[in-house]
C-alpha cells in the first residue's frame, strides 16, 4: 500500500466555487464523517485489451480528479486478469494517454500483483464451504442460471466435499485439465432476485502465457472477483466505476465481506459511461475496426480513441473541457458530438495561427499587377491574441484561391467571385474578375482580374467597402501539402442503438484525401501535432505521416457545425 496523508482537505482555489457533483458530494460527506481517518485514495483501473477511448477519459477525469481536488491520491491498475487478449502494447498506451490528458499517478499496480493472494483467498472460500469446482460446459451453467423471475438450479457439483474441490481446484491450476473442463464458482445464492448471486465464476483455466507471469499460473480470476480484493489490498477508498457495475456492487462487497474487518473497506460508486452521437465505444467494435481495415489504425483521426482524438488535433484541455460541461449523474445520456466538437474549437479558436491554405486551387492572375514583382504584407497571427504578433507574407501577379470561391453564373445572394464582381484578398487588395480561361473540357483554369492599387491596408481606398472577402496565396512561393478532411465516422445518430450491422453504418464521406493544395510557406517548418487555423476552412494538425517535403495535415473541426445541413 501507498504512503498517504492521515488527513486531506479540499484543496484550496481562488476561483469560485462551483456546485458538486454526486460523487464529490459523497466524498466531502465521508470526510466530515471522518471516514477511513480522513484519507482519499481512488484509483483508475484499466484492462490493458484495447486503447483507450474518450468514455475512458471521463473515467479518468472522475478518478483523478476526485484524488487532486481532495489532496488524495490516484493510483493506476491495470487489471490484467485475461492473458488472451492482454499485451503489453495496450499498457504502454494508457500510461501515455493518462499523461497526455495531464494527469499523474501515484503508483502503478497490476491485478497480476496480487494472484498469488486472490489464489490463496479462492481456496479459502472453499475450505469455508464459500466455493466449489464445477465441471458442467458453459451451456449447462447458463441454462441453470433461470431468470431475474425464475430462481435457477444448483449445479451437480455444488455440494461437492470440499476436499475434493480443493484437489481439482490445484490440479487445474497445475496445468492437469484443459480449458472448459472445469471452473471454480463461488457458493452464494441460486435463487437471488440479483442474477450475480446465483454462484458467480470465480476462476477459469487458461493456458495462454500471461504478459507479466508467463506460464506461471494455469488458471486466472475472474474481474468480478478480482476487482474488489485489489481495490482493498491497495487501501482504495473510493471505487467509482461506471453504472453498469451498480448491479455488480453486492457481489463486491460479498467478497470483501469474507475476509474484511470493519476497519476498513472499499466503498464502490457507479456514475454514468460517456456515450457520444456518431461513434461507438465497445472495445469489441472498434478492434473489428481496426482488424478489418476499416479504419487505418487504433489513432486513426475518426477513432473516439484518445490516441485518434490526439491525432486529429483535439487538445487535452478540450477534452476535460468537454467531459467538465457534460458532468456526471446516475442517469445513462446520449451525448451530441458536436458538444465535444465545440469544446475543441473554443480552445484553438485562442491558441491558433491564422493562416492561408487553398485546397482546392485554381489560379488568379492580376493582369495589372507589375510582371516578376512581390510585395510584403503584414497578417495577424490570431486576433483573439493581442500577444501571437503578426507574420508577412508575399503578394504577387499569380495567386491561388478556392475554385469553389468563383462562379461564372451565381445565384444572387452569392458574395464570393465571379465576373463583373469585387471581392477582397483579405490582408491585400480588391480584386475585379473581367474574364477566365479554360480548357478544352471547358473547366476553368485561370482567372483574370485587375486590382485597385489604392485599396491596399494604408492607402487612401482601403476601407472601400465589398461584400466579400477572399483567402489566398502566393504561387511565387506556397508549398504543397496533403490535406485529409475528416469527418464523423458513421451516418447514423447512434449506431449502436440500430439493427443494421454497424460496419454497414460507416460515413462514406468520413475521410476525403485532398493532394496538391497550396499553403503559405510559413508552414514549411510545421512540426507534428502543431496546429493552425486555415482561414475560412477550419482548424487543422500536421500529422504523423508528414515527411520532409511532403507535409500532411488533418482538419480537426470546421469552423462552424455544418452537419445538420447536409
Amino acid at each position: 500500500m501507498s504512503d498517504m496523508p492521515n488527513s486531506v482537505a479540499p484543496a484550496e482555489s481562488g476561483e469560485e466555487k462551483k456546485s458538486l457533483n454526486f460523487v464529490e458530494q459523497i466524498v466531502e460527506g465521508d470526510l466530515r464523517a471522518g471516514k477511513n481517518d480522513g484519507r482519499i485514495q481512488t484509483r483508475f483501473p484499466p484492462e490493458p485489451n484495447g486503447y483507450l477511448h474518450i468514455g475512458h477519459a471521463k473515467a479518468i477525469c472522475m478518478d483523478f480528479g476526485i484524488a487532486e481536488n481532495y489532496g488524495g491520491v490516484c493510483n493506476l491498475r491495470f487489471d490484467d486478469t485475461n492473458p488472451t487478449k492482454e499485451d503489453v502494447e495496450y499498457v504502454d498506451a494508457i500510461r501515455e494517454d493518462i499523461e497526455w490528458l495531464g494527469f499523474h499517478w501515484g503508483n502503478i499496480y497490476y491485478a497480476s500483483d496480487y494472484f498469488e493472494r486472490l489464489y490463496q483467498f479462492a481456496e479459502e472460500l472453499i475450505r469455508a464451504g464459500h466455493a466449489y469446482v464445477d465441471e458442467q460446459t458453459a451451456e449447462e451453467i447458463a441454462a441453470q442460471k433461470g431468470t431475474p423471475t425464475i430462481p435457477g438450479v444448483a449445479s451437480p457439483y455444488r455440494d461437492r466435499p470440499i476436499e475434493e474441490s480443493l484437489d481439482l481446484f490445484r490440479r487445474m491450476n497445475a496445468g492437469e485439465f484443459p480449458e472448459g473442463a472445469m471452473i471454480l464458482r463461488a457458493k452464494i445464492d441460486m435463487a437471488s432476485s440479483n442474477m450475480h448471486f446465483r454462484d458467480p465464476i470465480i476462476y477459469r483455466i487458461i493456458k495462454v502465457p500471461h504478459h507479466r507471469t508467463g506460464t506461471k499460473w494455469g488458471v486466472y480470476p475472474m474481474y468480478d472477483f478480482a476487482h474488489g480484493q485489489s481495490d482493498f489490498f491497495e487501501g482504495v477508498t473510493h471505487s467509482i466505476c461506471t453504472l453498469e457495475f451498480e448491479v455488480h456492487r453486492p457481489l463486491y462487497d460479498w467478497y470483501i465481506d469474507q475476509f474484511a474487518d470493519s476497519s476498513y473497506r472499499p466503498k464502490q460508486r457507479e456514475f454514468n459511461r460517456l456515450n457520444l452521437t456518431y461513434t461507438v465505444m465497445s472495445k469489441r467494435k472498434l478492434l473489428q475496426l481496426v482488424e478489418e481495415g476499416l479504419v487505418s489504425g487504433w489513432d486513426d483521426p475518426r477513432m473516439p480513441t484518445l490516441c485518434g482524438l490526439r491525432r486529429r488535433g483535439y487538445t487535452p484541455k478540450s477534452i476535460r473541457d468537454f467531459i467538465d460541461k457534460i458532468g456526471y449523474t446516475k442517469f445513462e445520456a446520449l451525448n451530441d458530438i458536436s458538444l465535444l466538437e465545440s469544446a475543441i474549437r473554443d480552445d484553438l479558436n485562442k491558441s491558433a495561427v491564422r493562416v492561408s491554405a487553398v485546397l482546392n486551387p485554381v489560379k488568379l492572375v492580376i493582369v495589372n499587377y507589375p510582371e516578376n514583382q512581390t510585395e510584403t504584407l503584414v497578417a495577424e497571427n490570431n486576433p483573439e491574441d493581442p500577444q501571437a504578433g503578426t507574420r508577412q507574407i508575399e503578394f504577387s501577379r499569380e495567386i491561388y484561391i478556392e475554385r469553389d470561391d468563383f462562379m461564372e453564373n451565381p445565384p444572387k445572394d452569392y458574395f464570393r467571385l465571379s465576373p463583373g464582381k469585387e471581392v477582397r484578398l483579405k490582408n491585400a487588395y480588391i480584386v475585379k474578375c473581367d474574364e477566365v480561361k479554360k480548357d478544352s473540357q471547358g473547366n476553368i483554369t485561370e482567372i483574370l482580374c485587375t486590382y485597385d492599387p489604392e485599396t491596399k491596408s494604408g492607402m487612401p481606398q482601403a476601407n472601400r467597402k465589398v461584400k466579400g472577402t477572399l483567402h489566398w496565396v502566393s504561387a511565387h512561393d506556397c508549398i504543397d501539402a496533403e490535406v485529409r478532411l475528416y469527418d464523423r465516422l458513421f451516418m447514423v445518430e447512434n449506431p449502436s442503438d440500430d439493427e443494421r450491422d454497424f460496419r454497414t453504418l460507416i460515413n462514406p464521406d468520413s475521410k476525403r484525401v485532398l493532394t496538391g493544395c497550396k499553403l503559405e510557406p510559413c508552414l514549411q517548418n510545421a512540426k507534428v501535432g502543431d496546429k493552425f487555423q486555415f482561414t475560412r476552412l477550419g482548424y487543422f494538425c500536421v500529422d504523423k505521416d508528414s515527411r520532409d517535403g511532403n507535409l500532411v495535415f488533418n482538419r480537426t473541426v470546421t469552423l462552424k457545425d455544418g452537419w445538420k445541413k447536409k
